[in-house]
């Protein structure tokens, strides 16, 4: 019952990440806009549309790894290999990206990042394979020893 619901808030918590990943990316893309800023000479209207595109792509993976914890409590089934390796980036992406945010933004960011990381892999250790099931052959005898 635990995984279920750990499954079901990871997905929410994703989703509403999405939103503000999108949210501060609107803020920016308009703020560098309204200033006419460049980088190094950059179009400031390359810099701009890189900031939406950056911000739909990233709230687009975002949605699409929740959607793997989401269906996998709903269904009270692990996810697919696909699944599983998309979960393990996502969660790959926020502990680098926690280090990170400790610098540029604070504790409390650090912390969110954390508890995003902490909800996925335990998302990822609950929908994890039975112990002792991957190394029997369908006969029931134990699988030879690799050489």
């Amino acid at each position: 019952m635990l995984n279920r619901a750990v499954a079901i808030v990871t997905a929410f918590v994703l989703f509403g990440e999405a939103g503000g990943v999108f949210a501060v990316n609107a803020v920016l893309a308009t703020v560098a806009e309204n200033q006419n800023m460049s980088l190094a000479g950059m179009d400031p209207k390359a810099m701009t549309t890189g900031t939406w595109v950056l911000g739909g792509v990233s709230a687009l993976l975002l949605i699409g790894c929740g959607l793997i914890p989401l269906l996998a409590g709903v269904r009270d089934r692990a996810p697919g290999r696909f699944g599983r390796i998309a979960l393990i980036g996502c969660a790959a992406v926020h502990g680098v990206l926690g280090a990170v945010t400790v610098g540029l933004v604070g504790w409390g960011a650090f912390a969110f990042m954390m508890v995003v990381l902490a909800l996925l892999v335990f998302t990822l250790l609950a929908y994890g394979p039975e112990p002792g099931g991957d190394d029997r052959t369908g006969d029931g005898k134990a699988a030879p020893a690799a050489a």
